[in-house]
């Protein structure tokens, strides 16, 4: 039986502990005193009283009682709600170890949940994706899958794979009833939309990951245009230094900032521009290799100044690779057009006049930064399946296995050979789902988990 606290370990008005096992209510009515003992209750029920550790009342406690296996382990579960101090949820947590319980190892919970067969691997991974979740996108993800619809589609896509498979095996022993002639204008439509499906899958996953952790986006333009301004604005605290002095912003800072349902990674780097300064020198080469990385990037312009070779630097450098044009300073004379850029650089990305100073034009930007990546390549429903590094390399592994099928039968290989690719694509996409998963890798993906899940 093990135990833990499962709530955060900040002060709070309530905190609860978590206990799961054959004796969870064994150990928790040696230290719980109310009406009635707990070893007669029901299942989903809560009783009022109080933990004592021996003759000393810990706390007021609401505990709740789930029997198996009806609860979220699948085994006897005991939640015993007090008051949310770390001290108290310590003492609490003591008293329960001292009862016979033991401290529960990270993610032990949820993995009993994936043992007992309560849920998949993926449904066990969806819920850490659901706590560390920091936008909307990310939330909705986490409860799509929790809700098994990415195991669902697995399921019908292994179904189909088993089926081709049986077909096959089944000629290979019975060749007089059962012809392989056939098999190309069989399957082959079959295993070329099922390959669709699974390339379909994998970008979606991989914008949906963009999306789930954020957007790494930068912003970048020389000295002095008012980058560490916008920063600012964006973040919400004046944490980047602003002065008139140019090349103030001499390293990287980074910070997670929402906008709407979408979380930007965002990093502010120093101004781009020719210098002799060695440390200012380091800082625009960071500023630089942090475009190798970003996925949007913020390219700002002193609208109120003409363009110069630092600027027109900085614009090829950005490439059109999710790049935004921020024309600043939009509450002085302008004297920069969106023309004027667009005649210097091979691609049209969107520009937007904007004030870091009197917060104008933020509208514009919010709603461009959404179209671009909610409205475009990624979908907010239930398509964007997966969102985690393991199950894109499944994904790309069982597609790369019914690719070799596919040219197989155009070039007519042996059906035996066509099997062992099958099975591989079936297997992959199993391990997503924790069909014939190995123990050490369960044992890694709930590492990672908090303690009390």
């Amino acid at each position: 039986t093990i135990a833990a606290i499962a709530t955060s370990s900040v002060r709070a008005g309530i905190g609860i502990v978590r206990l799961s096992g054959d004796d969870a209510v064994r150990v928790a009515d040696k230290v719980f005193r109310g009406r009635a003992s707990l070893r007669t209750a029901a299942s989903h029920t809560i009783h009022y009283g109080a933990i004592y550790d021996g003759d000393e009342r810990i706390d007021e406690v609401l505990v709740s009682v789930f029997l198996a296996p009806h609860s979220y382990t699948t085994e006897d579960v005991v939640e015993i709600n007090c008051h949310g101090g770390p001290f108290i949820l310590e003492r609490v947590l003591d008293v329960a170890i001292k009862g016979g319980a033991r401290l529960a190892e990270p993610g032990e919970f949820t993995k009993r949940a994936f043992l007992g067969g309560r849920i998949d691997l993926a449904q066990a991974e969806s819920v850490m994706e659901l706590i560390s979740s920091e936008s909307e996108y990310a939330r909705k993800s986490a409860i799509s899958h929790l809700s098994g619809h990415l195991s669902k589609e697995l399921c019908d896509m292994r179904e189909q794979l088993l089926t081709v498979t049986a077909h096959i095996e089944a000629a290979l022993d019975d060749p007089e009833h059962i012809s392989l002639s056939d098999i190309g204008d069989t399957y082959l439509g079959q295993l070329r939309a099922l390959s669709e499906r699974l390339d379909r899958m994998i970008t979606e996953s991989k914008n949906g990951m963009v999306l789930s952790e954020g957007i790494p986006a930068v912003i970048i333009g020389k000295p002095n245009v008012g980058k560490s301004s916008l920063w600012n604005r964006l973040v919400g605290r004046d944490l980047a230094i602003v002065t008139d002095v140019p090349g103030t912003t001499r390293d990287v800072l980074s910070e997670t900032v929402r906008i709407g349902d979408i979380a930007l990674r965002l990093s502010d780097t120093a101004g781009i521009r020719d210098t002799e300064d060695v440390v200012e020198g380091i800082g625009v080469e960071r500023a630089l290799s942090s475009l190798n990385t970003a996925a949007l990037v913020l390219v700002v312009i002193d609208g109120s100044q003409p363009l110069d070779d630092n600027d027109i630097r900085i614009l090829g450098a950005a490439g059109d690779s999710g790049a935004i044009i921020l024309l600043n300073k939009s509450d002085l004379s302008s004297v920069v057009a969106a023309g004027d850029i667009l005649d210097r650089i091979p691609y049209e990305p969107p520009i937007i006049d904007i004030s870091a100073a009197e917060g104008t034009g933020f509208v514009e930007l919010y709603d461009t930064i959404r179209r671009m990546y909610i409205s475009g390549n990624v979908t907010e429903g239930e398509t964007a399946l997966t969102v985690t590094e393991r199950h894109i390399g499944l994904l790309m592994a069982s597609r790369k296995s019914i690719g070799l099928v596919i040219s197989g039968i155009d070039s007519g290989v042996s059906e035996e050979l066509l099997t062992i690719d099958l099975m591989d694509a079936y297997r992959s996409l199993g391990l997503i789902i924790g069909a014939d998963v190995e123990d050490d890798l369960v044992e890694k993906i709930f590492s990672d988990f908090c303690m009390g899940k």
